[in-house]
This record gives structure tokens, C-alpha cells and sequence, in this order.
């Protein structure tokens, strides 16, 4: 085992202990060709919709950003 492994596995072991457990996520490729122009037809379909502005003010509502730098 080279040292880096080696403290990457005390490193995880601890988060572990402290009874964390590792999760893999899936994200769509930000830097992917496309990707931007994607987002923005995403967004033009959702603008004025009713039910965006009324999902977008419960995020508003429900959201606890105390403590965030």
C-alpha cells in the first residue's frame, strides 16, 4: 500500500467511525458539448410557467441556508 492509500484508508476509516458512510453519485457533465445550451432550453420551457413560480417559491420558503458562507 502506497502512503497516500494508506491515508486515504485512515482518512475514510475515521469518517467512518464517525458513522458516515461513502455515496456515489451520477451528475451530468458540465463540460460536456451541448451541455449549456441544453440548460437554457430547460429554462426557457419552465419561464411564466405557473407551477415553477409556485415550485420555486416553496424551495424559497422551505430552504435553510443558516450557517452557509
Amino acid at each position: 500500500m502506497t502512503a497516500i492509500s494508506h491515508r486515504v484508508k485512515l482518512h475514510r476509516d475515521a469518517l467512518r467511525r464517525a458513522g458516515l458512510r461513502p455515496v456515489q453519485i451520477w451528475v451530468p457533465d458540465s463540460r460536456r458539448a451541448g451541455f449549456a445550451e441544453e440548460c437554457r432550453r430547460q429554462a426557457l420551457k419552465l419561464a411564466g410557467d405557473p407551477h415553477e413560480r409556485e415550485t420555486q417559491d416553496w424551495i424559497d420558503a422551505a430552504r435553510d441556508t443558516e450557517g452557509w458562507r
